[in-house]
């Protein structure tokens, strides 16, 4: 059967999908698809994997893909980063016969991304990006698609998504900020870049993401921008209940959610993690509770702590007033789920024109001669620590990878590249402890005596 393309792919493969759960790492798991789908999403993505370590490593395929094979959570698009066409390629070929399609991650923003070359980090290399996709495009069985960030300048945008439909991209998700607007410093999502990349791509299908906090918004971005879908993050790890339009009580989701996990297990931690969400507004009240999630170790005693959540919710229900109105200024009382809308930096935080970053507004706020509280802590841990930047050391990058390189490595390398080199080469690399040669030296010796023997 031939591989289907652009729209005829989103409509016949996809089902159409217009409400879409975006790839979140350690958040998107089985378990949260599977709710997620059970409250009205359609498509839904997997967290990003690393390509080059799946290829690599077997049990990093089965715990991440190989082993959440059901048959409820399709359609379903495995995403990756990557940085190398080939490594990109093998990782896809050995993930297509478990999903729908294959997605190219290439706006994370994250400071990890940056060190490991991909994501957002990637924008500016337009003729690997094309390499990339391209090939892709011609091995697999299954649609390529691409999730981008937006350029400043709308242009440019415009340019760069043509490039990747032009390349064999198809399906492109495009989320409106700059891969600066990250953290307290997100702002608002441009739906104007969204709009005008709609336009301009014509033979793919196009999804939106950013700004999404309720139905409404999936309404309005679909009607004001003209995309195909609408995807959700941030507002679905608040309200998984989003795309059906309702606001539940916490608890509703939590326990079903609970119940869900004990069918298809997961990290604790992705269990702790989403309960935070659900539960933001409450553990805003009950403070207390908060360090007893922090510290459960068990399935049972995450389910432990919501459950008296639950108690406590139910007592402040009991107590409400008639006509009282939820305090904060938020939408429903903090039982209900709802959005979160992360706080902006403090005005003035702009500098030239330029956004300020995370650690720079910390210092601005502690003052220019005080030190920050988390850098306090780590003086008092470490007296002779100094925060003076001109100080810090600078890393050398590897030749191959571009992770930090060992100081004393023969090949300048970082240790998994140089033990991979070392072994094929069977060479020495004393920085690294890596003694190959030598161990085969002897041991041909050993054989070589045991023969004279």
């Amino acid at each position: 059967m031939p591989k289907l393309q652009g729209f005829e792919f989103w409509s016949r493969t996809l089902g159409g999908a217009r409400h879409v759960v975006a790839p979140m790492v350690d958040q998107s798991e089985l378990a949260w698809r599977l709710l997620s789908r059970r409250h009205g999403a359609q498509l839904c993505y997997t967290p990003m994997l690393h390509a080059q370590v799946f290829v690599r490593d077997a049990n990093y395929r089965k715990d991440n893909l190989y082993c959440e094979v059901c048959p409820e959570d399709r359609p379903l698009i495995v995403q990756f980063c990557a940085n190398d066409p080939e490594v990109f390629v093998q990782a896809a070929l050995l993930a297509q016969d478990y999903c729908d399609a294959v997605d190219l991650n290439l706006g994370c923003p994250q400071m990890i991304a940056k060190r490991g070359h991909y994501g957002a980090f990637l924008q500016e290399e337009w003729d690997l990006l094309q390499r990339m996709i391209l090939l892709a495009h011609e091995k697999l069985s299954v649609p390529v698609t691409c999730k981008i960030r937006v350029f400043p300048e709308i242009d440019k945008t415009v340019k760069y998504a043509q490039m990747l439909e032009k390349a064999g991209c198809q399906l492109l998700t495009v989320h409106g900020r700059t891969k600066e607007q990250k953290g307290p410093l997100s702002g608002t999502a441009s739906w104007e870049h969204i709009k005008a990349v709609r336009k301009a791509v014509t033979i793919i299908p196009v999804f939106a993401n950013g700004n999404i906090q309720c139905l409404q918004d999936v309404e309005r971005c679909i009607r004001d921008t003209g995309v195909q879908g609408v995807m959700s993050a941030e507002g679905n790890l608040h309200n998984p209940a989003l795309f059906e339009g309702r606001s539940p009580a916490v608890w509703e989701l939590a326990e079903e959610y609970l119940d869900i996990v004990r069918q298809h297990p997961c990290p604790l931690s992705c269990v702790r993690a989403h309960l935070f969400k659900l539960w933001h507004h409450t553990l805003q009240v009950h403070r207390q509770l908060r360090e007893e999630l922090a510290k459960a170790k068990t399935l049972e005693g995450v389910a432990a702590v919501s459950q008296e959540l639950k108690l406590r919710c139910q007592e402040d229900m009991s107590r409400q007033k008639e006509g009282e109105k939820p305090p904060g200024g938020l939408p429903f009382f903090h039982w209900i789920c709802q959005p979160y809308f992360r706080p902006g930096p403090r005005e003035g935080s702009k500098e030239n024109g330029a956004a300020r970053s995370k650690r720079a507004l910390e210092e601005e706020e502690a003052g220019t001669d005080v030190l920050s509280k988390n850098k306090q802590k780590k003086q008092l841990r470490n007296p002779h620590k100094t925060f003076d930047p001109s100080l810090k050391p600078k890393y050398a990058k590897c030749d191959q990878c571009g992770n930090p390189k060992g100081n004393r490595c023969v090949f300048n390398l970082c240790r998994g590249c140089c033990k991979k080199r070392a072994f094929r080469e069977a060479a020495d690399c004393p920085g690294h402890g890596l003694l190959f040669k030598t161990k085969l030296e002897k041991s041909l010796a050993w054989k070589g005596a045991r023969q004279l023997s």
